[in-house]
């Protein structure tokens, strides 16, 4: 039975950057042999509503037409992932608003932030008097590859 929209779908997968890089997986033995393991994530099969948007565009659409037991190797360029970075997504405060922002921390370049809407942000960079925060998702701009495998199509 191919997959269709509507179909609740169970599925394992494996995330890469065009290098090989593991960022991504629903299986722990990927995880922890690529150094990405998180101690509080349970590593399971993700169940997902195709067609309900629970997905990045490319991979939901990758998921149409397989069929229990397979497993395919998509590509997804960016414009169906996080999109291309843009620096409109870089944005710049002065060093001592964004200081009380933060709880009056002292920024550090690299650090993530947990924005109000859920998401993250990067400080990109530190002046004297200026802090740059970067909120381009950070696979925004990358090709990805993903390894699907289809356990169950209801």
């Amino acid at each position: 039975m191919a997959i269709e929209n509507g179909d609740t779908v169970e599925i394992e997968y494996v995330g890469e950057l065009q290098d090989g890089e593991v960022f991504d997986t629903s299986r722990k033995e990927v995880a922890e042999e690529a150094g990405i393991a998180q101690a509080d994530r349970e590593y399971e099969p993700l169940t997902v509503n195709v067609g309900e948007g629970q997905l990045i565009e490319g991979f939901e659409n990758a998921l149409y037409d397989l069929e229990p037991g397979v497993t395919e190797t998509v590509t997804i360029p960016p414009e169906k992932a996080y999109g291309e970075w843009s620096e409109e997504n870089v944005r710049e405060y002065g060093r001592d608003d964004f200081e009380q922002m933060i709880g009056s921390k002292t920024p550090e370049e690299g650090a993530y932030l947990r924005t109000q809407n859920g998401g993250r942000a990067q400080i990109a960079s530190v002046e004297e008097d200026v802090v740059h925060v970067d909120f381009n998702h950070e696979l925004a701009g990358e090709t990805l590859m993903f390894e699907i495998e289809v356990l169950s199509v209801e």
